[in-house]
């Protein structure tokens, strides 16, 4: 009798754990004949937020669970250091600009006035010494003066014109004012200049961490006086836009569904409630299954994972949440089903 009793709580339990595995099993996906009925669970995406750069942080302006908009700033670096770069930048380019500009408007009529001037000085120096060693070369001919005084006379002349032609040519110099060579150099390195200063900007800005889009903090990781940089992320976002169901499709219904296709969303958490959605993605490859099909009881195991893209205008969705979605079958093809209605 008692042996009766074992195998009949034997076979209960048995029929049991059947009846659960065949309840998982189709949770993948129940066709009806108007709607195909998937459950999964709510899925965000989330970003790493860090620093473009290594520094000390100096504030943390939000904490885990606040809501922040896009462009709403998050945090900041110490920036002593980078607004002195960004100075010391600015000073160069400066000293660099005023020496393309003088190199571009040439000499002043000054320098100019000034080189002739000096010409003109040498130009009667070198008549004089001629005339002097003239004069000089007449007297030895007459043995009046020693032959020394004469040769000492043309030295002098001859230094009075090769100085007379070194002031000829500096003459030119000054009309033909700088080189072009120069000047295309100096205007190289006043590029160079402000490209640095753009870089340097570049590094004070990037000590200012701001949402790259709405969401939720949801950890905070680093705190003001730690050394920050772009391995390190300061803060996890969870984004609240878009938001999808993440599900998974039986290849049997798969035939069934299309992106875009409009559908309905629900949740244990607010009974009765439904959420406008609609297909944005399914996978084109199976999961969980093995490398090779060859039975046709094996293809109809397979699933496909789905994100169906869900309204979430009162924030009441959480990251996680258990979902039942409903797809409806025979519905025309989608144009609009991807905008939000107002619920």
């Amino acid at each position: 009798m008692r042996r009766k009793q074992l195998f009949i709580l034997i076979a209960l339990v048995f029929l049991g754990v059947t009846a659960v595995a065949v309840w998982l099993f189709s949770n993948h996906g129940k066709v009806g004949a108007d709607a195909l009925t998937l459950y999964g669970n709510v899925d965000i995406r989330q970003v790493q937020l860090s620093f473009n750069g290594s520094e000390r942080i100096a504030g943390m302006l939000v904490k885990e669970g606040d809501a922040v908009k896009k462009g709403q700033l998050l945090a900041t670096l110490d920036t002593v250091r980078l607004a002195g770069n960004v100075d010391l930048q600015q000073a160069q380019l400066a000293a660099q600009q005023q020496l393309v500009a003088r190199l571009e408007a040439g000499s002043r009529p000054e320098e100019i006035q000034k080189a002739q001037a000096d010409l003109e000085a040498a130009r009667i120096d070198a008549d004089n010494a001629e005339h002097t060693y003239q004069r000089i070369k007449t007297l030895v001919e007459q043995n009046f003066v020693a032959r020394q005084q004469a040769d000492d006379a043309r030295a002098g002349a001859e230094a009075a014109k090769a100085k007379l032609h070194s002031l000829q040519e500096v003459l030119k110099l000054v009309q033909l004012g700088p080189r072009k060579e120069d000047i295309a150099s100096a205007k190289a390195v006043l590029n160079a200049n402000v490209a640095a200063l753009g870089v340097t900007r570049k590094a004070l800005a990037d000590a200012s961490l701001y949402a790259p889009d709405d969401g939720v903090i949801q950890g905070r990781i680093l705190e003001p006086g730690d050394m920050a940089s772009p391995q390190r992320p300061v803060y996890t976002l969870a984004l609240t836009d878009p938001i999808w169901v993440r599900v998974y499709v039986q290849e049997t219904a798969l035939g069934k569904l299309k992106p875009g296709m409009s559908a309905e969303v629900s949740t244990d958490s607010f009974p009765g409630k439904h959420y406008h959605a609609w297909i944005g993605y399914i996978s084109p490859t199976a999961e969980f299954t093995p490398k090779s099909v060859e039975t046709t009881e094996v293809r109809s195991s397979l699933v496909y994972q789905a994100r169906v893209f869900v309204c979430n205008s009162q924030d009441e969705l959480r990251l996680g949440m258990p979902a039942t979605v409903s797809i409806p079958l025979g519905q025309p093809p989608a144009t609009d089903a991807s905008h939000c209605q107002n619920n």
